[in-house]
């Protein structure tokens, strides 16, 4: 078992979120080694930052304080996490693991309960804040665990967060993830209406915005969406297809405890009818694109 160094940290997933995410770290003064199932992406992250690469997650691992995973979903975080070349294979007792991947509350209970097992401390910590976020170093970081674990990470999670709050125990970062993604959900859905009715009025939706903005209906995604959508803007953003993953966790946990979430199924629906245009990689925005192509509004 190797020895902690306090100001080593590893970051295994370099996506559009991870590579900014440790390159903050980085800047900040700590000594990071990163992991990337594309090694080349790995190496030139080394290259613009100063910082380390390994060829193995636990090699990323070896001696690190903090273990950050930033990958894609369930599956892919226990292809990091356990096994010979896992994070788990090389941690010290006292690290802890740290999962910023949007995944479900049922896999934070189990790494809790792996990480425990070794004398791991462990924190499921969901982001929101997308690519830009990431970038600015402004993200919103939701976090569930234990608050020993939570009071070592913490001063390493402001490198790229504008809020971090721990709100209860395993699992719990990743439900407060969900609710936000129900209300993402909903919003834009009742922008993409408004954009379309004012389409369909003769309105200057551009014009309308800039007003209605100002006013009770103003949001996040009016503000930084609102003219994009307008315009078939669609290439940026958070993705569907990631959406989708979302919400297929979000349904699968309301099942499981009960919660009637009407809204969020429908637009899921209308998110899979984006897919089927071939837009699964446009921003989530693009659910206009279905009241668009809906055979009333064709000529």
């Amino acid at each position: 078992m190797s020895v902690l160094s306090q100001q080593k940290v590893a970051f295994i997933g370099l996506g559009v979120m991870g590579y900014p995410m440790a390159g903050h770290l980085q800047r900040n003064g700590y000594q990071v080694t990163v992991f990337n199932r594309t090694q080349a992406k790995a190496e030139q992250w080394a290259s613009e930052f100063g910082g380390n690469w390994a060829a193995s997650p636990a090699l990323a691992a070896q001696d690190a304080a903090l273990v950050m995973l930033c990958v894609g979903n369930d599956d892919d975080v226990r292809s990091v996490v356990y096994g010979e070349q896992g994070v788990l294979a090389s941690m010290a007792a006292g690290a802890v693991l740290i999962d910023h991947t949007t995944a479900s509350a049922e896999l934070a209970r189990e790494l809790n309960a792996a990480c425990a097992a070794k004398q791991f401390g462990f924190l499921d910590a969901p982001v929101s804040g997308g690519q830009a976020g990431a970038q600015n170093g402004a993200l919103t970081i939701m976090l569930g665990g234990e608050p020993e674990h939570f009071a070592k990470a913490e001063p390493c999670l402001q490198s790229y967060a504008r809020s971090a709050k721990l709100l209860g125990p395993a699992g719990s970062g990743q439900l407060a993830k969900m609710v936000n993604q129900i209300c993402i959900a909903g919003v834009v859905q009742g922008l993409a209406e408004a954009m379309h009715f004012a389409q369909q009025a003769g309105l200057d939706g551009h014009a309308v915005l800039d007003v209605i903005s100002k006013g009770a209906a103003q949001s996040w995604q009016m503000e930084n969406r609102g003219h994009t959508m307008l315009d078939g803007q669609y290439n940026f953003g958070f993705a569907v297809d990631w959406m989708r993953k979302d919400l297929s966790i979000t349904l699968n946990e309301a099942r499981r405890n009960g919660a009637t979430l009407p809204i969020t199924g429908l637009v899921d629906q209308f998110y899979a009818q984006v897919q089927a245009q071939g837009g699964g990689r446009w921003d989530t925005s693009s659910l206009l694109t279905v009241l668009q192509r809906h055979p009333a509004n064709k000529g």
